[in-house]
């Protein structure tokens, strides 16, 4: 083993080298203008680059005019130039169009382009990248192609390359089947949570009480001392003063409202602004006016302060029942049958006149207590169940990515 003079890659065989990425990858810039391909290609972080069409609702509308659009071909790396900090970096098996912010490159004679994709996959690899990253927002750094091609990285000799990228392939295929086996029974978790809370709020459960029918589609028949109110009469937006100690407060998708500092990589709601901020008291109910129809909508768990476009608000009853019902509304696509906006996926009620015309179960206060009471209790668990789940996730990423690192440096030699 020698020194490769590189942080985040330590020691390497002796038959290594540490060259730069443009002595073996090359950009490719190649405009649809002509019009050569209307096969719009999408990079996922789950499934790598696919065609537009099997993204599902999700991101941004691609564009309409594919002419703005550059070229990708089969066996190139798509590298998304905003996220590639966190490894959004996939190998196309399509000739298409990508989007102007994507970088499309090809492997040089002699470079096994899986081979440098893996390089790409690596924390290490990713945390270099970001020294020479601009932008103002962390989660919008961007780093340019000509930075990335500059950066030394290991090779073996080519038939080496070869065998790694065999090794890796067979061994993350098999631990990307058991991550999505987790991965599918956190989603039935997930599935039976929302259930619970729909079939609860809307008194589906209640067995001894005669039930009456609603007139409205989605609700269905409900328990004949439940009434049919407009969420305008029972939620009311505050207007709370900022102190001036107040921390900025973030609504997640999955309806934890907590500080900004607190905030996870998966489901934070991104909201900035500069003015406008309202404040918040423990135990308000929040609803975020543009992700509500993600499940932006729970009661704060401290004081704090937030963006114009979540609304804070008190209401005639238990906060955490309205936030209940909310939520099973979100869960049920209600918000986004009645909601428009610029991305597929996404609700504009931060007009809050919109979204009080919307119609809610209201049972009496003791009813309401006691379904907080049961969803409480009943969420909790399953959330242990789920985060148990997503603890199990962790390990087999931590793994795979340790796995690559060690075979792509050199740590660890192919067997035999």
């Amino acid at each position: 083993m020698k020194e490769s003079n590189v942080e985040w890659v330590g020691q390497i065989p002796d038959s290594w080298r540490i060259e730069r990425l443009q002595w073996h990858l090359s950009e490719i810039k190649e405009s649809n203008n002509p019009v050569q391909t209307e096969q719009i290609l999408s990079l996922t972080n789950k499934l790598g680059v696919i065609p537009y069409e099997e993204k599902g609702a999700q991101g941004n509308k691609s564009k309409t005019n594919v002419a703005e659009y550059k070229l990708a071909y089969p066996n190139t790396i798509v590298a998304n130039s905003m996220n590639i900090l966190i490894g959004s970096v996939g190998i196309s098996d399509y000739f298409g169009c990508v989007s102007p912010v994507y970088y499309v490159f090809k492997a040089d004679s002699g470079s096994n382009i899986q081979y440098i994709n893996y390089i790409f996959q690596t924390t290490g690899f990713q945390r270099e990248l970001r020294k020479f990253a601009n932008g103002i927002l962390e989660i919008r750094l961007r780093v340019s192609a000509d930075s990335i091609l500059k950066r030394t990285v290991p090779f073996p000799p080519e038939d080496e390359q070869k065998k790694i990228v065999d090794f890796l392939n067979e061994k993350c295929i098999k631990l990307d089947g058991i991550f999505a086996k987790i991965a599918e029974q956190i989603e039935i978790l997930i599935r039976y949570k929302h259930s619970i809370i729909t079939e609860t709020v809307f008194g589906k459960n209640i067995k001894h009480e005669e039930k009456k029918n609603s007139a409205i589609e989605w609700i269905g028949d409900i328990p004949e001392s439940y009434c049919i109110s407009r969420i305008k009469y029972e939620i009311e937006p505050l207007n709370r003063m900022v102190k001036e100690d107040d921390e900025i407060i973030t609504c997640f998708r999955d309806g934890e409202v907590t500080l900004r500092k607190k905030r996870r990589e998966d489901g934070f709601t991104v909201s900035f602004t500069e003015h406008g901020y309202q404040g918040v008291e423990k135990g308000d109910l929040v609803i975020h006016g543009m992700d509500a129809f993600a499940g932006s909508i729970g009661c704060s768990d401290c004081r704090g302060k937030t963006t114009p476009v979540v609304h804070v608000c008190k209401t005639t009853g238990n906060n955490r029942y309205f936030m209940y019902f909310l939520r099973s509304m979100a869960y049920n696509n209600v918000f986004q049958d009645f909601s428009y906006g610029i991305r597929i996926r996404s609700s504009d009620f931060r007009n809050f006149a919109r979204l009080g015309e919307l119609p809610i179960v209201v049972p009496d206060i003791e009813e309401q207590n006691r379904i907080v009471n049961f969803l409480d209790e009943q969420c909790l668990i399953i959330d242990s169940l789920i985060e148990k789940k997503k603890n199990q996730m962790d390990i087999v990423s931590e793994y795979k990515e340790s796995l690559i690192y060690e075979y792509v440096t050199g740590k660890k030699e192919v067997p035999a």
